[in-house]
């Protein structure tokens, strides 16, 4: 059977796994009995700011990378296909000559190109605005 003063010690290397396991500590916290069915949800040490762990971190830097990316992708494409032939000359247009005349006009051209470069300046913004936290 072991001593209560090494289960002392197993419940403060549990607590603060940096304590070397020879050491006396004197300063265990209480543990609060949780209610049935409750999860333990660890309390945050006080004056510590939370840190974002890696897996998060990355997880935010692959985010914004994509945003950037498909943000930057629509914008051009938003740009340049409007200005193309293939933005009238298509299968889905065909049919309706109405439209294909509505859609041909330089009206709804320029504000497909203004969409195209609000998105693009989405996306720079996003890029540049992207600040992790220490």
């Amino acid at each position: 059977m072991r001593s209560p003063a090494h289960l002392e010690t197993t419940f403060s290397m549990i607590l603060d796994p940096r304590q070397h396991p020879l050491s006396k500590s004197s300063e265990i916290p209480e543990v609060k009995p949780l209610a049935e069915g409750q999860p333990y949800v660890p309390e945050p040490a006080a004056g510590a700011p939370e840190r974002p762990s890696t897996i998060r971190l990355w997880l935010r830097r692959i985010a914004v990378l994509l945003f950037v990316f498909l943000c930057a992708t629509i914008g051009v494409m938003l740009m340049i296909l409007p200005w193309r032939p293939e933005w009238t000359e298509n299968h889905l247009l065909v049919p309706y000559p109405a439209l294909r005349n509505f859609v041909a006009t330089g009206f709804v051209r320029g504000v497909c190109t203004g969409l195209g470069v609000l998105n693009v300046w989405i996306g720079f913004w996003e890029a540049v605005q992207y600040r992790e936290e220490e």
